[in-house]
């Protein structure tokens, strides 16, 4: 028996098993307002992902998460609880996607909490966004978060999905009443999503990335 053979037989199986699993994607829901429209938007684009094979989909949803705006060190164990059900969900996401309103030109104030809260989570990593808003859909509060992720260290990529008059665009059901735009926008964006991810997570499988 050719046991060199066999153990690279063995590492090339386990390198393509690697390459086409797939990647955890992590939506944010950013909107914690009362009354919110985003699981509307979300459950259309939970769709989006259930039919690719190439993402497997896990949700942080800030209306469900409960921190405090202070910031601490040494947080006490209420806010370590809830960190310890939210960080984990980040850690292990191979990439994100932001589902975020715009406030005021801006993007909520409890998504910057959970951005401010966690680094190395985000770091090397690819995010993409879907936002939505009045006539500018949203697109003010993406150009903000671009810059905070910058910082990150995190890649966001090109395209998105950008829904102006979002209420206007479902019909009472929560179905696109004219799916095109947005449905082409979403496949841009996965596979962007999906390209990055896969090349992020191979380069630090063989390299530490320099932070």
């Amino acid at each position: 028996m050719d046991i060199t053979n066999s153990s690279a037989q063995a590492d090339a199986a386990t390198a393509t098993a690697a390459a086409t699993a797939p990647l955890t994607l992590a939506l944010v829901i950013a909107s914690d307002r009362e009354g919110r429209f985003a699981p509307v938007i979300a459950d259309w684009f939970r769709t989006r992902v259930a039919e690719r094979a190439d993402f497997t989909l896990t949700v942080v949803d800030l209306a469900e998460t409960k921190l405090p705006t202070s910031l601490s060190y040494d947080p006490d164990p209420a806010v370590r609880a809830e960190l310890a059900r939210v960080t984990p969900v980040l850690e292990t996401a191979d990439a994100y996607v932001v589902l975020t309103p715009e406030y005021n030109h801006s993007f909520p104030a409890a998504l910057k909490n959970l951005i401010d809260r966690h680094y190395t989570e985000w770091r090397a990593k690819p995010v993409g966004f879907v936002s939505y808003g009045g006539i500018s859909g949203g697109i003010r509060a993406v150009e903000q978060l671009r810059q905070i992720y910058a910082e990150m260290h995190a890649v966001t990529v090109r395209d998105g999905v950008v829904l102006p008059n979002a209420h206007g665009q479902f019909d009472e059901d929560g179905n696109f009443k004219d799916p095109t735009g947005p449905e082409s926008g979403a496949k841009l964006m996965l596979d962007q999503l999906a390209w990055w991810g896969r090349a992020l997570k191979e380069a630090k499988s063989v390299r530490p990335y320099a932070a």
